[in-house]
């Protein structure tokens, strides 16, 4: 089981209904992303790292760690907004920093810092919202709620498929890769490549026989391909006044502060 999977089922907030959870998320994600505010989007991350860190109890090196996974994806697509290209006879608009090589020059507009570090904030905020409900949530009760949100089932279906199937991509890669390691299969470029593509090709028929068996399995147990109805194990999931209170307390705060923002 992976230690992010792990923290859904033993954090402190596992008991909250998930439809208060996936509310809570929906709002503060949807609004941040609608919004596009740079002072929104931090006292969104702020908020929901607190309740990662203070509310679920999730370690904070554990979450800082995940913070740092989409990292490289973020900085690429900085460094693609802030710098810019433009001919040596060309009037650049205002800038910060500009550089000339050749025919070129390259440059840093002040308009591309000031959408740098908007999409910095956005992202980090709807990123932290996200980790909210992955932190605190199972993959099962949020295909429960999705359910409930009359979300068409096929979806839901392929979520829980596509989520069951990682674990077995993990698991068979971990296992043959240790074999090949073992076997000193990555030993030289040319052998690590041959066991790359050993791998790849192996991994492909372990998990189209596991599909195989996992269909057989459920066909077994009376499963019916033209009933798209799901069927979920409800748990004992109350709903919580307080809960739906601070979450509009706390959304509501948050467009308050948007709105008074803009009249400023």
């Amino acid at each position: 089981m992976l230690l992010i999977d792990k923290y859904a089922y033993i954090n402190q907030l596992k008991h909250v209904h998930p439809m208060e959870k996936m509310m809570f998320t929906a709002l503060l994600l949807l609004f941040s992303l609608t919004v596009r505010d740079t002072t929104i989007s931090l006292i969104t991350f702020i908020v929901m790292s607190a309740f990662i860190i203070f509310g679920a109890k999730i370690p904070w090196t554990y979450y800082v760690k995940l913070l740092l996974l989409p990292a490289f994806f973020l900085l690429t697509s900085l460094l693609a907004i802030l710098l810019s290209f433009a001919g040596t006879t060309t009037t650049l608009p205002p800038h910060i920093f500009a550089y000339s090589f050749g025919s070129f020059q390259v440059f840093i507009g002040e308009a591309s810092v000031a959408t740098a570090r908007q999409l910095f904030f956005v992202v980090l905020g709807s990123i932290s919202s996200l980790y909210f409900l992955i932190l605190t949530t199972s993959v099962q009760a949020i295909c429960y709620v999705l359910y409930k949100w009359r979300v068409p089932a096929l979806f839901v279906e392929l979520c829980e498929m596509t989520y069951r199937f990682i674990f077995i991509f993990l698991e068979n890669t971990q296992k043959i890769y240790i074999a090949q390691q073992s076997r000193l299969g990555y030993q030289s470029p040319r052998q690590w490549l041959r066991s790359v593509g050993l791998l790849v090709s192996s991994l492909f028929i372990e998990v189209l026989q596991r599909s195989t068996e996992l269909t057989n399995a459920m066909l077994s147990r009376g499963y019916d391909p033209s009933n798209t109805t799901p069927l979920y194990f409800e748990e004992e999931w109350q709903f919580n006044k307080r809960n739906w209170v601070g979450i509009m307390v706390i959304f509501g705060t948050i467009v308050l502060i948007y709105v008074g923002g803009r009249q400023w």
